[in-house]
């Protein structure tokens, strides 16, 4: 089973959380400070972006895909068979498509976190970043969001060399871990609007009834 919300959660997190003032309980270094403007800058300047996605649950479960992105406000996460299912925001909201049975569920967008992966500035700086470490090339930074779900806690790895984002890892409110890792990543690639789109033949079904 996919787990759709913990997905949003997750990758709301991922770029461009807005959230109040740190809450290390250390300053950040300079070089810190630094590093993470610098992965700011980068990633913002980022406007499409396709590749694959590797999703590891709690229990180990796998599942594999390919996502779409083109800033601001579109995104689409594609998962391979046996799994039905995209996700797909256009900038009015968000949408969970059931390609067997031709559906979807609706979701608005100021009621998912992910919304700020999709805007045009990242500024990690301004998140609620609680931890952050360097190890083995990688900057890992965590940070706490309140969301519609709860309060989640994500931990973003970073390439420090390239400044790309490898993986994150996602705790739900209930303690269950989502993680979640790119490869064969492509930026400015030009993205077909189709590939944001719901057929006109796809019914909407209420989300509480899923």
């Amino acid at each position: 089973m996919i787990r759709r919300h913990a997905l949003m959660l997750g990758i709301a997190a991922a770029l461009a959380p807005a959230f109040p003032a740190l809450a290390l309980d250390r300053a950040l270094a300079p070089e810190e400070q630094q590093l993470i403007a610098e992965i700011n800058a980068h990633n913002t300047a980022i406007r499409t972006m396709v590749g694959r996605f590797l999703q590891i649950d709690t229990n180990g479960g796998r599942t594999e895909g390919t996502f779409f992105l083109e800033r601001p406000d579109k995104i689409a996460f594609r998962y391979a068979p046996p799994s039905r299912e995209e996700i797909v925001s256009q900038g009015r909201g968000f949408y969970v498509l059931d390609r067997r049975e031709e559906t979807y569920y609706a979701y608005p967008q100021d009621s998912i976190p992910l919304r700020q992966f999709l805007g045009s500035e990242i500024n990690l700086l301004n998140a609620n970043v609680v931890d952050v470490t360097t190890s083995d090339g990688y900057l890992s930074i965590t940070v706490i969001d309140n969301t519609v779900a709860g309060t989640v806690q994500v931990s973003l790895i970073f390439d420090i060399e390239t400044k790309d984002l490898a993986q994150w890892t996602l705790v739900e409110p209930s303690g269950s871990e989502l993680t979640f890792s790119l490869y064969d990543v492509q930026q400015g690639v030009e993205i077909p609007p189709a590939f944001f789109s719901i057929p006109s033949t796809y019914a909407s079904r209420d989300p509480s009834r899923r």
